[in-house]
């Protein structure tokens, strides 16, 4: 229990975006892509997650960890499109339409509502993709009220509304971690992420990486931090993370370029130098290999989203 403690205190918790999504037509992605996690509930009809198909149906939650690709598939019926996370993003008004809390409430056909956050161990790490947790089905009568009553504070003009999705958010990280938990889901990777806490060199590392996403990430510089032998370094971090240290240093500065790509007016290639890469073309090549779409349609995808 207490390094379950140490995990929850640890956690930097973002509210990103919440929507209330009507499915004007059926649809498989089969390789969508989010950088944060997503938590949908199922309004009206059904969501299945994964080549197995697990089913949500109505009053049920998904959970979709960001960091890496599933497949999903909104809606019902026998007529479902297959698709790729590219023509989604590209095309998503012709399967989604946003509508209000009230709407998603009255109005007939497929609806859900989702919220995305992230979640960072010391603001570095991406805790459930460190995890390597697959997407999952729960119904919870806490987070439900959670969910309605974040979309109640997103529509009103009180003051102190912000504070309060950010608090709600929080809350919600807490409550499903316990739904986790209580569970006893994925218990063996609980217990493996638990060694961030017990060697802190390892967090000098995660926020050396963190404070310089632009520059030299060697591991001679990461052996230099952690104060121990370059030779060592990289199967030093590999042992305590399941990754080495390399292609961590890079889904950081991919998930800082997708940043920069929704929040800044920064050409593509001013963003992969910020970023760490010198060369644009191997930039955007390692880019499109890891999001599945290039640079330049995830800079037009935070307009389509509120679609």
């Amino acid at each position: 229990m207490e390094d379950y403690n140490k995990i929850i205190e640890s956690l930097g918790v973002k509210f990103v975006k919440a929507k209330n999504i009507k499915i004007q037509k059926p649809v498989t992605v089969n390789n969508l892509y989010e950088v944060e996690n997503k938590v949908i509930w199922v309004n009206k009809g059904e969501v299945l997650l994964g080549e197995e198909k697990l089913l949500a149906k109505e009053g049920d939650f998904a959970f979709i960890p960001g960091g890496k690709a599933h497949q999903i598939t909104y809606g019902r019926g026998s007529q479902i499109e297959s698709i790729t996370n590219d023509k989604f993003i590209t095309g998503k008004a012709e399967y989604f339409n946003s509508i209000s809390h009230d709407e998603l409430l009255t109005e007939g056909g497929d609806s859900f509502s989702y919220i995305s956050f992230e979640a960072k161990v010391f603001d570095s790490v991406n805790f459930f993709a460190s995890l390597d947790i697959p997407p999952f089905i729960f119904s919870n009568d806490v987070i439900k009220s959670l969910n309605d009553k974040i979309f109640e504070e997103l529509d009103t003009d009180e003051p102190g509304a912000d504070r309060m999705v950010k608090v709600l958010t929080e809350y919600l990280l807490v409550e499903l971690f316990r739904h986790i938990v209580r569970n006893k889901l994925f218990v063996e990777q609980l217990a493996t992420n638990s060694t961030y806490f017990k060697d802190p060199r390892l967090i000098d590392i995660f926020n050396y990486i963190n404070e310089h996403l632009g520059g030299d990430l060697s591991n001679k510089k990461l052996a230099e931090v952690a104060n121990v032998s370059e030779d060592y370094v990289g199967q030093y971090f590999k042992m305590l993370t399941g990754i080495n240290p390399q292609d961590y240093i890079e889904y950081q500065r991919m998930e800082e370029a997708v940043t920069l790509l929704r929040t800044s007016k920064k050409s593509i290639r001013d963003i992969g130098h910020e970023v760490g890469y010198k060369d644009t073309a191997y930039f955007c090549r390692r880019f499109k290999m890891m999001f599945g779409i290039p640079a330049g349609k995830m800079r037009r995808r935070e307009s389509l989203m509120n679609v």
